[in-house]
């Protein structure tokens, strides 16, 4: 059985699906077809599917229509009809997508808890805690990230963080078809402010937190946080868990009509919050108050920010009447979350880490953690993915070179950008943020050479911004790079 893919979706006929549009929407053509199914990607689409054709950054999917129907496409939905398919036409499709396709796969997400989780930092990390929490609970659990995507079929990698809704909601009709009672979803702001999420119904929103990030996609921090609040409305949720250690989450907290509870790893004002934080290079404890009770936590992940994490998790579980204590024993059991401070260890004299840390608000989390770790150094491989933000590039290299004592500046994915240009920001920054080294090496895997090489025993060594990425982008060539592969070989070469 496929992870994400319903054996049998009941025919509808073409009219049906243009009455469940209403009256913004017009038919051109025949409306007698059966549709069974419908797809954003002309090259998944199967027999009886409606092409939902798109207008994106640069090109349309009308382009893609000959090829849907070559595939057994019966109709397209678009804003520009096709003389190809059948067309029902409107003046949004991304806008009606996430609730018509709800409809074609029959409303899955009103069989399963969902729990969407949403913020800067710490969603992966927090999906996969609840997923870890639910799973000891007794519940047969899936699960989507940025990571993969995983059910009782199978596990694949996915494509995006949060899926395209048609994606989506075919994975959740699956999940529904193989009587997963919850799933533990990944909600990026682009996957709530292009519609994504639309048509799904949460049990429990989670808010991580909100800092500097994606404003290449959102014009400011206040459009940022307006579209990670649209979790929390009444129409998407029935609670919420927030946290509330930055003002976005204090904002949030203060006007989410839904029930919810808050947590924090810093004040007690919180509804379930942690005092007497310890980590470690084993892991990481804490006491865990709330919920009407107070119990010792001891993580086997590491850092501080993990912390956050699992309250996030927790808080989640709590508000929907999970059993806590096998909450937190699953919590507790899981050892290690893809490229999230990852431990890469060949049997050298020092500790060697790959983490996903992109942000600057990431990096101030983590590498105190890592200080606390050795009594000698850090080095720190960083560098800024292109098309993203370019305010961060600078400020990722001077936070990097305030913690680090040696930050060696290298290449991410360019993809359309002059890469050279991404590694001056970067190394401007660095050169101006403190006292480390700073170093340029374009060629990752070299740069991840040159760490393990400057490495003395007792120093920490951390690769920073790509986590489980496992494809390198320079314009329209990917590259096969993992950088715990490349962390790995280099240490082995030390021997």
């Amino acid at each position: 059985m496929s992870v994400d893919c319903p054996r049998f979706t009941p025919p509808r006929p073409l009219h049906e699906v243009l009455r469940r549009l209403g009256r913004s929407a017009t038919l051109c053509g025949p409306g007698d077809a059966a549709v069974t199914g419908i797809k954003q990607d002309s090259r998944l689409v199967r027999d009886g599917d409606v092409y939902a054709a798109l207008p994106g950054r640069h090109r349309h999917g009308i382009e893609f229509v000959a090829e849907a129907a070559s595939r057994g496409a019966v109709a397209m939905l678009s804003d520009r009809k096709s003389d190809v398919l059948p067309t029902i036409v409107v003046d949004d499709p991304r806008r009606v997508l996430g609730p018509l396709a709800s409809w074609v796969y029959g409303h899955p997400s009103e069989a399963i808890d969902v729990y969407g989780v949403t913020g800067t930092n710490g969603k992966t990390s927090t999906v996969y805690l609840l997923d870890a929490g639910l799973r000891a609970a007794g519940a047969t659990a899936g699960m989507m990230t940025g990571i993969a995507v995983r059910g009782p079929g199978g596990s694949r990698a996915a494509t995006r963080t949060t899926p395209e809704a048609c994606e989506l909601q075919q994975t959740l009709a699956a999940f529904a078809e193989q009587r997963i009672g919850a799933v533990a979803l990944e909600v990026s702001s682009h996957g709530l402010a292009l519609h994504r999420i639309d048509g799904t119904s949460f049990r429990v929103g989670v808010f991580t937190n909100l800092a500097r990030d994606h404003l290449d996609f959102h014009p400011d921090m206040d459009a940022y946080f307006a579209a990670k609040a649209r979790l929390f409305d009444p129409r998407h949720c029935a609670a919420a868990a927030v946290g509330i250690d930055d003002e976005f989450g204090r904002r949030l907290a203060a006007t989410v009509t839904v029930p919810r509870l808050t947590f924090s790893s810093r004040t007690t004002a919180a509804d379930i919050h942690a005092s007497r934080v310890h980590a470690d290079e084993d892991g990481t404890s804490f006491t865990l108050h709330g919920a009407g009770d107070r119990k010792s936590v001891r993580l086997r992940l590491l850092g501080v920010h993990q912390v956050d994490n699992a309250l996030a998790a927790i808080s989640a579980l709590v508000v929907r009447g999970v059993d806590l204590d096998a909450a937190i024993a699953g919590i507790e059991n899981l050892d290690t979350i893809p490229g999230r401070l990852e431990a890469v260890d060949a049997g050298q004299p020092f500790l060697a880490f790959v983490d996903y840390m992109h942000n600057t608000a990431g990096q101030r989390r983590l590498f105190p953690y890592l200080r606390s770790l050795t009594g000698g150094r850090v080095i720190a491989v960083v560098g800024a993915t292109g098309e993203r933000d370019p305010g961060k590039r600078a400020p990722l290299g001077a936070t990097a070179a305030r913690f680090a004592d040696t930050v060696i500046v290298t290449d991410e994915s360019p993809y359309s950008e002059d890469a050279q240009r991404l590694r001056e920001d970067v190394a401007r920054g660095a050169r101006s943020g403190g006292n480390a080294d700073v170093l340029v090496v374009p060629d990752r895997a070299e740069a991840i050479a040159a760490a393990v090489t400057l490495a003395a025993p007792g120093d920490v060594v951390v690769v920073a911004g790509r986590g489980h990425d496992r494809l390198q982008a320079y314009g329209p060539r990917r590259r096969v790079f993992d950088d715990r592969i490349a962390l790995h070989e280099a240490l082995l070469r030390l021997s």
